[in-house]
């Protein structure tokens, strides 16, 4: 009887399969371990991996439309400042025509020129009031985006002035074509003509506050919108982690299990090898 063909026992064979079983798990575990995810492709979860997948796509289509937000925020606030300085000087040209009422003819001429000039820097201010080519203050338009989706979400906002060399709201718009002109006529001051510009700006003044609201508003809205955003982008962000993510102390530990039954296991197949040798010799 030759020695040499004799099988495997059964047990030993059990010990064999279950360290190549051990040997799989072990390295899946230090996979884990070297690239910190459970899930490293659809083959180990499809429905996990997939899942996270759409969660990081729509996190980053989120994250576009947040900076279109931010960016919106700043053309508002632009829009706001510009606001706030022609306020400031409609003020200033008010104080003058309400000087010229009860002025002398040459002080009143004096008054126009002054005048005049606040009224060119109205129009320079409001110029200025655009943040990367949008002018609210001018005829300029923005749609702010909320949604990934095209026009599934979004904000539209409409400048109240125009393009012209004037900055055209009501009331305003009369004086900077013209006003101060009337105010001096022969040898005397028009009052009547001096208090039609104070009615004028004082008529811009109240479409200002108007639209200066309607700024805050939208400027809430954005600002809402773009905190909800980043919330939303976080929770998706968790979302795919929680699917895709090892923990690490969990398959720390797994590793040291899988360590010791590796150990156990090598320790029983070599005592059954010893075993099966010993009744060996008795032949």
């Amino acid at each position: 009887m030759a020695l040499s063909t004799i099988s495997l026992t059964a047990g030993m064979r059990a010990n064999l399969f279950s360290l190549q079983k051990t040997a799989l798990d072990m390295e899946t575990t230090q996979n884990r371990l070297a690239t910190g995810l459970k899930v490293n492709s659809a083959l180990d979860d499809p429905i996990s991996f997939f899942t996270a997948q759409e969660h990081r796509l729509r996190a980053s289509d989120l994250a576009s439309r947040k900076d279109g937000m931010s960016e919106a925020i700043q053309t508002i606030k632009a829009a706001n400042v510009g606001v706030e300085g022609v306020n400031n000087l409609i003020a200033q040209a008010k104080s003058l025509a309400q000087s010229a009422m009860s002025a002398t003819v040459s002080e009143a001429n004096t008054f126009i020129t002054q005048y005049a000039e606040v009224l060119s820097q109205i129009n320079e201010m409001a110029a200025d009031s655009g943040y990367k080519g949008v002018n609210l203050l001018q005829e300029g338009s923005l749609t702010v985006e909320f949604a990934p989706t095209a026009g599934q979400s979004s904000l539209s906002l409409s400048g109240f002035g125009d393009t012209t060399d004037n900055f055209n709201i009501a009331g305003l718009d009369t004086e900077i074509t013209g006003g101060g002109a009337a105010w001096v006529s022969g040898c005397a001051v028009e009052t009547a003509a001096v208090q039609a510009s104070i009615d004028n700006l004082e008529t811009a003044m109240g479409t200002l506050r108007t639209e200066s609201k309607t700024l805050s508003s939208n400027l809430s809205i954005i600002a809402a919108r773009e905190d909800f955003t980043s919330q939303m982008i976080n929770t998706l962000g968790d979302g795919a982690a929680k699917l895709t993510e090892a923990d690490m102390n969990e398959e720390g530990a797994n590793m040291l299990m899988l360590q010791t039954r590796q150990a156990l296991g090598t320790t029983s197949l070599s005592l059954a090898s010893q075993a099966a040798q010993g009744v060996l010799r008795l032949f």
